[in-house]
């Protein structure tokens, strides 16, 4: 399925992302977007933030991180 979104770059060169492009890709403010450069078009998507601990979603929880933790539940 294609459809055709529009929006106005400002003189700063500034637009605002469509809500329809917000919620399909489920941006929300804060977010980091990257874009890719691909023969005539752009594509863009939400920046992947890799943590420290890898795809794991507790990952940022770093205060349950530490070698007597390890030690503890290593092997639950």
């Amino acid at each position: 399925m294609s459809s055709q979104i529009t929006s106005k770059v400002s003189v700063k060169s500034q637009t605002v992302i469509p809500l329809a492009v917000r919620q399909h890709l489920h941006i929300q403010a804060g977010d980091e977007l990257e874009y890719e450069l691909m023969d005539g078009a752009v594509v863009m998507r939400p920046k992947h933030v890799s943590t420290a601990l890898g795809d794991d979603p507790f990952g940022t929880f770093t205060e349950w991180f530490s070698q007597a933790d390890e030690d503890a539940y290593g092997d639950l």
